[in-house]
């Protein structure tokens, strides 16, 4: 992890996501890990590191509402199916068998990649297992990182090796929150990650609620994915997935659901008044076909939302810019055209982002007194110009390759697009080999 210093990003257009549609030329001063002021002409003062913000968009970090940094290693590996085969035929026996060296080398990768990609921030799900190597990369490498290990006690398909005890796998969270939550000066978080309502039993739901509102914890779960998974929930609770998780009670302000694609009136309307978070992951759900969650009627009604890449397996890419862009456009085939404008996804991959996960009062948005959670996007790609609207800009034209710095919390982790928080090199080694070995146990050729 990079020294926190005084830095100055000199030079750059700076869109501070406070008001939609401003943006001006400016300096950003950061000092003791927040943004100190955004102002022309500033002052870098002596032992304070100059980032070029010339020729750039300067941004608040962009967040990341769901992903799995511990599939990493089965990214490529998990074609052509639909979620519950993929799931079933892939994914459980994959993490089933990493091994804890294996768990390493994913998060690693993972998060290596958010972090060039320009995500600061990122609520993330991890396996039944070894959840201790997720946090310690993020440690390492810098990132913002809300996470929690995954609870399954049931389901059809779960491999023995993924099913656990239910109050020995919430012993074991709580565990790892009382170690982790506030760490890396606050950096790291703890979230409460039943997987979903098919490998969860009631009884473990109840309790994972009780285990997060007792510790000031998020709940982080899956719901509404895929149409078999809905009908199936149906038939086994008699209430659609997000109803049936808000009768249990996983919802409201402390709560994230990943996808909610397959909603009914009603449960639209539930998750809107109790200000339950959705991440919102376009590329995943294309790439499985499992639909269009519908935003902008989730938007219309007040409902929370941010964006996630999901996992590596399910999208390739754990890229926020990915994300941007089918936002911006997927919706336009029920909609219209501007069905969701690129300053509201902008805003998504920012502070909307941000208030999902519980941090809207301290990253999102580029103030005086903030969180110094910053990237630096180059307009030098031919994608960029002309240079006109900014979020039009980013959100049609940006990619991973426009990320020039990024900064966390103060500490730069990515200068002139290469990660300084650790050998990127030593990184790919570690998870081809890793891969390689896994694939061989699992017999995938």
């Amino acid at each position: 992890m990079g020294l926190r210093r005084s830095v100055l990003v000199r030079g750059g257009t700076v869109v501070p996501m406070a008001e939609r549609g401003a943006w001006q030329q400016a300096d950003v001063l950061i000092e003791d890990g927040r943004v100190a002021s955004v102002a022309p002409g500033l002052d870098p003062g002596p032992g304070c590191e100059v980032l070029d913000g010339g020729d750039a968009l300067v941004l608040p970090g962009f967040v990341q509402a769901h992903v799995h940094v511990v599939q990493s290693l089965a990214r490529h590996r998990a074609e052509g199916l639909p979620l519950l085969r993929w799931l079933a035929e892939r994914i459980w026996p994959y993490e089933a068998a990493l091994q804890p060296a294996e768990v390493a080398a994913a998060a690693r990768l993972g998060i290596a990649e958010l972090l060039t990609g320009g995500t600061t921030s990122a609520l993330d799900m991890g396996t039944t297992h070894d959840q201790e190597a997720v946090f310690s990369a993020a440690a390492e490498l810098g990132i913002r990182l809300t996470s929690g290990k995954c609870h399954m006690d049931t389901g059809d398909g779960v491999p023995a090796g993924l099913l656990e005890d239910r109050e020995e796998s919430l012993a074991q969270a709580e565990a790892l929150g009382s170690r982790w939550h506030g760490s890396a000066s606050g950096r790291l978080r703890y979230a409460v990650a039943p997987r979903f309502v098919l490998s969860c039993s009631p009884e473990l739901l109840v309790a994972a609620v009780a285990l997060a509102r007792s510790r000031g914890y998020l709940l982080h779960t899956h719901s509404s994915e895929n149409a078999q998974e809905t009908r199936v929930v149906r038939e086994q609770t008699g209430k659609g997935n997000a109803e049936f998780l808000s009768e249990v009670g996983i919802a409201g302000p402390d709560t994230v659901l990943a996808h909610c694609v397959h909603l009914d009136e009603g449960e639209v309307h539930l998750l809107a008044e109790q200000q339950t978070g959705v991440a919102h992951c376009p590329g995943a759900n294309l790439k499985l076909g499992s639909g269009i969650a519908d935003v902008p009627r989730l938007l219309r009604h007040g409902v929370r939302i941010g964006l996630g890449a999901d996992g590596p397996p399910c999208n390739n890419r754990l890229s926020i810019f990915h994300e941007m862009a089918l936002a911006g456009t997927v919706h336009n085939l029920a909609h219209g055209p501007g069905a969701v404008d690129p300053w509201t996804v902008l805003e998504m991959a920012t502070w909307r982002g941000a208030q999902v996960l519980g941090l809207g009062d301290e990253v999102g948005r580029l103030l005086p007194g903030w969180k110094a959670d910053v990237v630096v996007l180059s307009c030098s790609s031919l994608a960029m110009e002309p240079a006109a609207d900014p979020a039009a800009m980013v959100v049609f034209g940006g990619g991973v390759e426009s990320v020039r710095h990024v900064v966390v919390d103060g500490s730069i982790v990515v200068r002139h697009g290469e990660l300084v928080t650790a050998d990127a090199s030593a990184i790919r080694r570690e998870a081809r080999g890793a891969a390689a070995a896994l694939t061989h146990r699992l017999g995938w050729s």
